[in-house]
């Protein structure tokens, strides 16, 4: 049985969520409660739950707040929250899961199981540490969690030069390190990094436009050549927002 604690300033949210993970959840105790960022970091230290229901936003401070008080973390984390915002951006970057309000039977059940599958501390560690910077920096400093078969990684956005699917596998590559495969499919990458200057050129390829050296007009115009010497495809279907974009670019 995992020990749980769940936090949420909002007292009816509260008892839903706890009646939901009751209902759900028969591998789950939930032994208190608390509202507030400095009600929830005292009842962690009182109690030591295996695992934390979290809400983000509260009126004395955020869930990253409390985190940073109570550093080390010994307990399981799911966040929840009700907010479309850079927050989730993080939490996507970093490889960590959450939860919105009002919350889903289903995706807590899938939550609770992906928190007990946790086993490396370490590895958490590093999430949540890529979690805590990208709150803090600017756009073009983002770094992305990245799982391989044997380790995890957390680089820097700018670094990747651009990203080919095999299925439900994605190589990364980048200016100067070597290449990562990690069973994500391409799709989950596209979602994460368009906003950063990345172009879905083809269906097994996505490119950073920050590495694009030049586009070979002749024999129909499909090849994307990289400042590192790679030849890209270019599908037919692609061209037409490919050159638009190049277009946007020379204007500014």
């Amino acid at each position: 049985m995992l020990r749980a604690i769940v936090i949420d300033d909002n007292q009816e949210i509260r008892k839903k969520n706890c009646t939901l993970i009751k209902a759900n959840c028969p591998n789950i105790t939930i032994i208190g409660q608390a509202d507030s960022v400095e009600s929830g970091v005292e009842i962690i230290r009182q109690l030591s739950p295996d695992i934390v229901f979290l809400d983000i936003e509260m009126p004395d401070g955020t869930g990253f707040d409390l985190l940073q008080k109570l550093s080390p973390i010994t307990f399981k984390i799911i966040f929840i929250t009700g907010y479309e915002d850079f927050a989730i951006k993080a939490f996507r970057f970093s490889a960590i899961d959450y939860l919105l309000k009002p919350l889903n039977a289903n995706e807590l059940v899938e939550a609770v199981k992906k928190a007990e599958e946790i086993l490396s501390k370490d590895i958490f560690d590093i999430k949540l540490n890529n979690l805590f910077a990208n709150l803090e920096r600017p756009k073009n400093l983002q770094n992305l969690v990245l799982k391989t078969a044997d380790k995890i990684y957390s680089v820097n956005i700018q670094d990747i030069v651009n990203c080919e699917s095999d299925k439900n596998y994605t190589t990364f590559y980048f200016i100067n390190a070597p290449k990562l495969v990690v069973s994500t499919n391409l799709k989950e990458y596209e979602n994460l990094l368009s906003p950063f200057n990345f172009f879905r050129t083809h269906q097994s390829h996505l490119i950073n436009m920050a590495y694009f050296d030049h586009y070979i007009k002749t024999d129909g115009g499909n090849t994307i050549v990289m400042k590192n010497k790679v030849a890209i495809p270019l599908s037919v279907r692609k061209k037409e927002d490919f050159l638009l974009l190049l277009q946007n670019l020379q204007v500014q």
